[in-house]
C-alpha cells in the first residue's frame, strides 16, 4: 500500500528564481513545463503538490543592489553600515518579488501559495545553519587556506563551475570590465634578469609580466643547460632591488605561475638550495582585493590596476633595457560568468565541503545499474553527469559578500593573543547554530581563558541553500507531515545549464542530510534563444518578458523598460537598436494559454529554442478558433440541449464514430507522450485532432444535419449533437493542462449532464483516458480515402481564377477497385459536403472520362475530376500530372533499385520484403492511374 500511495502522488518544487528583477521568458518554459505535469496529475486522481520558492541569489542580487544605490545616490556598500546595506536589498527584493509572483500566476501557475518560501526567510536560514553544523560535525566541511577564483569586480571568491573558459589562439585586444583601453592577451613576454657580480643576465618568459613584481627566486627546468651553472647564485630584481636565488634541478611543489609571486622558504643562503632537494613553497598575493598592485609588489606600480601595471611595467623593462620581445601563445582565459571579469588565483582561507564521498553517491543514484534511482531525461545528459561527477573538486563555499547566509562559525580571539586579527592562529574556529552554542564551545576548548567570538563576515554560496531546497520547502530539519509525505519529490524540472550548478549539489545533499535522492526523475529543457539563435542578454535588447507577451507592448515601451534598467549610455543605445531590428511593432498581445503552448511545443528543439514571437501569435489565432467552435457548438446543441450519459458509437453516423475514434488515439498519444516527458509530441497531438479532425473535418462534415429539414437526419442530428458535446467535453480536458484560461472558460459555458454533479473547475475534473468501444480503425480507414478525395479536388479548386473557386461544381470519382467503389458511393455525403459539390458521380473503370473536368490521381485505385465553367488548359493540366507522375516514377525506380540490390533477399527480413512488394504493385498501379488522366486529357486536346 505504501507503494501505491507514493505511486498515485506527484510533488515538484518550482526552481526558485532568483528575486534579481522580473521573471524571463526561460522562467516562463518552466513554469509552463511544470504547470502542464501537475495539472495533468491532479486531473488523473494524483494527491499533486507543487511548491514555490524565490532565491536570494547572494552575488546577482547584491550587484543589482549596488549598481541601483549608484545610480540613485552615487553612493557604494561601504558607504552603509553591512545591516543599513542589507536592509537596502530586502526593500528591493520585496519590491520585485511581488512582480515575480505576478508574473507566475499570470501565467496560471496551479502552486500552493499557501507554500511559498524564500532561501533567507526564517524556516530556510534555519534549515541552512543546521546543514552546515551537520556537515561541519561529520568532517565534510572545513576551512583551508588554498588557491581560489577571484573576481575582482564583485570582490569576491567565485567556485570551478563558475568560470568559463575562453580559448585565445595568439595576440588579441579584449574589453575587460573596468579598463577603459582593450587588454592584450595571448603573448609570452621575455625579459632578463641582471645577475649579481656582473654575470651576465638570466631571460624569463611569462603571460603575466606584472607578476614579476612579487618575484622572490627563479627556478630553473633540471634539463636547460644553459642557467644549470648558475644554480645557488643570485639575479638582482630591477625594481625593489631584491635578491633572487636561482634554483636548477629543484622539485617545486604546488607551482602555480601567473599568481603573482613564490617565496622559497629559507631563502638567505644558497647552500641551504641543494641539487634535487624538495624546497617549501609558499604564494604570495601581490594583488588587492580590487585587482590593483599591492605594496610587495613595490611602490612605483602600488595602486595600479594589474592589467594597467602591465602595460606600465612593460614600458619600465624597456626602458631599463631589460625587454626581450613577445611571441604569440594560445591560452585559455578564465571568466567569471557573471562580471566577466578575468578571474585572478589568489591564496585565500575559505571554506570548502569536501565533495569525494558524496559525489560518487551521487554518481550511483544515476549510473549504476543496480542501484539507479534516478533517471535524467534526455539521457544523454547522463554522460555529462558521469564526467562531471568523476572529476569534481573540493566545493568553496565561502563569499565575501554582505547579502546571504552569514557563516554559521565564530573566530575565538583570546585575550593574550599578539595578533588580534581573525584568522590569525589555526584551531580557533567553532562550528555553531547560534552565538550562545558558539560561546558554550568556545568555553570547553579554552577553559578559564578570557576570549572574544567574532563571526566569520562571509556568506555561503548560494548554491548551498539552493541545494537543500527540496528537503526544507517540505519543513526540514524538522520531521513535517510534508516531509513524510512528499519527500522524495517526484520530477525537477529545469535547463540543463544548472546540471552541476543546482541539481547535482541537491542530490548531494539531498542523500547524506535526507537520507535519499530529492527527486526520481530530472527533466533538462532546452535554453531559449531568440529568433536567430542568439542568447537572449539585456544588453541585445532581445530579452523577452512574458507579461510583455501576455499583454502586448508597443516598441516605444519596450525602450523605456530598458532605460528604467542598469545599463549604461552605450550598452543601452546597443539595446534599443536590437528591439527595433527584432520588434519594430512591439509585440502584440498573444495572452497566457498561446504562449504556454508555443513554450511546451518548442521542447523537441534539441538543447536550444530559437523562440519566435510570430509563433506564439499563430496559437493565439489557434484560441480564436476554439472560441469559434464552441460558438458554433453552443448554437447547434441550443438552450435546452442535455449532454448525454454516455454515447454508443454502433448506431451513431460515420463521421460521429470516426471522431471518437480519433479521439481515442490522441488521447492515447497524449497520455503516452506526457508519461515520457515528450511534451512536444503530447502538444502536437492535441492540436493535430482539434485543429486538422474536429475543427476542420467534424465540424464541417455534420452541417447537413443541422441545416437540412429532411426528415432522415432528424436522428443523425441527435446522434451529432451529442457526439459534439462528448468531443467538446473531452477536448477541452484533454487540452486543459497547456491552455488553463481558455479552456476553463469555454467549459464553464458547456450544458452538463444531468446524472452527476457538476465540478467547480476543469482542472478538478478527471482527464481523459481511452475508451475501448470508441476504436474503429475500419471507419478511419474509410475516412481517410474519404479525406484524400477531398484533398485532392480542393487541390484542383484552388487552382482556379479566384472568382470561381467558391462555386459548387459537379464532382466525379473515378474508382478501379470494388473496395474504393463501395467506400465513395457510401460517403458521397461527406465527400460532397468537405468539397463544397454540387453533385457527386461514381465512375467505374468501364465509364467514359467526363468531359469539361480537371483530373487528378488520388491513389493507384482513384482519380477524381472536377467540372469546370469553361474550356480548361490541357496542355498545363498534363504538365502538372507529369511533374506529380515523374515523383511517383522516382520512388518506383528507388524501391525496384533496392529490391533488385545483391543479397537483398538473404539480409532483409521476410515481413518487410512481402511489405516492398506491396508498395511497389501500388506505385505501378498509381503510375498505371496517371497513365489513364495522360490520355483523359490527351482526347481532350484533340477536340
Amino acid at each position: 500500500m505504501e507503494n501505491l500511495a507514493e505511486m498515485m502522488r506527484i510533488s515538484q518544487v518550482l526552481p526558485p528564481p532568483n528575486v534579481t528583477g522580473a521573471l524571463h521568458i526561460g522562467h516562463a518554459l518552466t513554469a509552463a513545463i511544470q504547470d502542464t505535469i501537475i495539472r495533468w496529475r491532479r486531473m488523473s486522481g494524483y494527491n499533486a503538490l507543487w511548491v514555490p520558492g524565490m532565491d536570494h541569489a547572494g552575488i546577482a542580487t547584491q550587484v543589482v543592489v549596488e549598481k541601483k544605490l549608484k545610480k540613485e545616490m552615487n553612493k557604494t556598500r561601504h558607504d552603509f553600515s553591512r545591516q543599513e546595506f542589507v536592509d537596502e536589498v530586502w526593500k528591493w527584493k520585496n519590491k520585485y518579488g511581488g512582480t515575480i509572483l505576478k508574473q507566475l500566476r499570470r501565467l496560471g501557475a496551479s502552486l500552493d501559495w499557501s507554500r511559498e518560501c524564500f532561501t533567507m526567510d526564517e524556516q530556510r536560514s534555519k534549515a541552512v545553519t543546521e546543514a552546515f553544523v551537520r556537515l561541519y560535525e561529520e568532517g565534510l566541511i572545513y576551512r583551508e587556506i588554498r588557491l581560489v577564483n577571484w573576481d575582482t569586480i564583485l570582490k569576491t571568491a567565485i567556485s570551478d563551475i563558475e568560470v568559463l573558459h575562453d580559448d585565445v589562439f595568439g595576440r588579441e585586444l579584449r574589453q575587460i570590465p573596468g579598463y577603459k583601453d582593450p587588454v592584450e592577451f595571448g603573448v609570452l613576454t621575455s625579459f632578463a634578469y641582471p645577475l649579481e657580480g656582473d654575470l651576465g643576465e638570466i631571460v624569463v618568459a611569462t603571460t603575466r609580466v606584472e607578476t614579476m613584481l612579487g618575484d622572490t627566486a627563479i627556478a630553473v627546468h633540471p634539463d636547460d643547460k644553459r642557467y644549470k651553472h648558475l644554480h645557488g647564485k643570485f639575479a638582482i630584481h630591477p625594481f625593489n632591488g631584491r635578491k633572487l636565488p636561482i634554483i636548477c634541478d629543484a622539485i617545486l611543489v604546488d607551482m602555480h605561475f601567473g599568481t603573482g609571486a613564490v617565496k622559497i622558504t629559507p631563502a638567505h643562503d644558497p647552500n641551504d638550495f641543494e641539487v634535487g632537494k624538495r624546497h617549501n613553497l609558499e604564494f604570495i598575493n601581490i594583488f588587492t582585493d580590487d585587482g590593483k598592485i599591492n605594496r610587495n609588489g613595490g611602490s612605483e606600480f602600488a595602486g595600479m590596476l594589474r592589467f594597467e601595471a602591465r602595460v606600465a611595467l612593460t614600458e619600465a623593462l624597456k626602458k631599463k633595457g631589460l625587454y626581450r620581445g613577445f611571441k604569440d601563445n594560445p591560452m585559455r582565459l578564465g571568466i567569471c560568468s557573471r562580471s566577466q571579469d578575468v578571474v585572478e588565483p589568489l591564496i585565500k582561507p575559505q571554506w570548502y565541503v569536501n565533495c569525494k564521498g558524496i559525489a560518487k553517491e551521487a554518481l550511483d543514484v544515476v549510473m549504476n545499474d543496480d542501484n539507479r534511482k534516478i533517471e535524467i531525461i534526455p539521457k544523454q545528459y547522463a554522460a555529462e553527469w558521469k564526467r562531471w561527477l568523476e572529476n569534481i573538486l573540493d566545493w568553496c563555499i565561502s563569499r565575501q559578500l554582505w547579502w546571504g547566509h552569514q557563516i554559521p562559525a565564530w573566530y575565538v580571539t583570546l585575550k593574550d593573543d599578539e595578533q588580534k586579527e581573525i584568522g590569525s592562529y589555526n584551531g580557533r574556529w567553532v562550528v555553531a547554530r547560534n552565538e550562545k552554542e558558539a560561546q558554550e564551545e568556545a568555553q570547553q576548548l579554552f577553559p578559564g581563558k578570557q576570549f572574544q567570538l567574532s563571526q566569520d563576515p562571509d556568506v555561503l554560496d548560494t548554491w548551498f541553500s539552493s541545494g537543500l531546497f527540496p528537503l526544507t520547502v517540505l519543513g526540514w530539519p524538522d520531521d513535517t507531515k510534508d516531509l513524510r509525505t512528499f519527500y522524495p519529490t517526484s520530477v525537477l524540472e529545469t535547463g540543463h545549464d544548472i546540471l552541476f550548478f543546482w541539481v547535482a549539489r541537491m542530490v548531494m545533499m539531498g542523500i547524506k542530510l535526507g537520507g535519499d535522492v530529492p527527486f526520481r526523475k530530472v527533466y533538462l529543457h532546452p535554453m531559449i534563444r531568440d529568433a536567430h539563435g542568439r542568447k537572449m542578454s539585456k544588453s541585445l535588447g532581445n530579452v523577452i518578458d512574458p507579461l510583455d507577451v501576455i499583454t502586448g507592448i508597443t516598441l516605444e515601451e519596450l525602450h523605456k523598460k530598458l532605460e528604467e534598467s542598469n545599463l549604461d549610455p552605450t550598452e543601452l543605445e546597443k539595446a534599443k537598436e536590437g528591439q527595433v531590428k527584432d520588434f519594430p511593432n512591439g509585440i502584440p498581445e498573444c495572452g497566457a494559454d498561446a504562449l504556454r503552448f508555443a513554450l511546451v511545443s518548442y521542447t523537441s528543439q534539441s538543447d536550444k529554442i530559437n523562440l519566435d514571437i510570430q509563433r506564439v501569435v499563430g496559437y493565439r489565432q489557434w484560441c480564436n478558433k476554439l472560441w469559434n467552435a464552441i460558438r458554433f457548438a453552443m448554437g447547434k446543441l441550443g438552450d435546452d440541449y442535455t449532454p448525454p450519459v454516455d454515447v454508443v458509437p454502433d448506431v451513431i453516423p460515420f463521421s460521429c464514430q470516426w471522431i471518437l475514434s480519433v479521439l481515442n488515439k490522441a488521447i492515447s498519444k497524449t497520455v503516452l507522450s506526457l508519461d515520457s516527458y515528450e511534451f512536444s509530441d503530447a502538444a502536437t497531438a492535441i492540436y493535430s485532432w482539434w485543429q486538422f479532425q474536429l475543427c476542420d473535418v467534424f465540424i464541417e462534415v455534420i452541417k447537413p444535419y443541422f441545416s437540412s429539414k429532411d426528415s432522415e437526419f432528424v436522428s443523425e442530428k441527435k446522434f451529432a449533437q451529442d457526439t459534439l458535446w462528448v468531443c467538446l467535453d473531452t477536448g477541452l480536458r484533454l487540452l486543459h493542462p497547456f491552455m488553463p484560461y481558455i479552456t476553463e472558460e469555454l467549459w464553464q459555458r458547456l450544458p452538463s449532464r444531468s446524472d452527476c454533479a457538476r465540478k467547480e473547475s476543469i482542472m478538478i475534473c478527471d482527464y481523459p483516458s481511452t475508451v475501448e468501444v470508441w476504436n474503429n480503425d475500419t471507419v478511419e480507414s474509410e475516412m481517410d480515402l474519404v479525406e484524400a478525395v477531398v484533398k485532392s479536388l480542393r487541390s484542383i479548386r484552388s487552382l482556379l481564377p479566384a472568382n470561381e473557386r467558391h462555386e459548387r461544381r459537379s464532382g466525379f470519382v473515378l474508382c478501379r477497385s470494388n473496395g474504393a467503389t463501395g467506400i465513395i458511393q457510401r460517403r458521397q455525403l461527406e465527400i460532397s459536403t468537405l468539397a463544397s459539390l454540387s453533385s457527386i458521380t461514381v465512375l467505374s473503370e468501364n465509364d467514359v472520362s467526363p468531359a469539361g473536368c480537371a483530373v487528378s490521381v488520388v491513389n493507384e485505385v482513384v482519380s477524381v475530376y472536377l467540372k469546370l465553367r469553361g474550356s480548361i488548359n490541357a496542355e498545363a493540366e498534363r504538365e502538372k500530372l507529369k511533374i506529380k507522375m515523374e515523383e511517383i516514377q522516382k520512388q518506383r525506380d528507388s524501391l525496384e533499385k533496392m529490391m533488385n540490390a545483391s543479397g537483398y533477399k538473404e539480409k532483409v527480413p521476410a515481413h518487410i520484403q512481402e511489405e516492398n512488394v506491396a508498395k511497389l504493385s501500388s506505385l505501378m498501379k498509381e503510375i498505371l492511374s496517371f497513365e489513364e488522366a495522360f490520355q483523359h486529357l490527351e482526347r481532350k486536346m484533340e477536340t
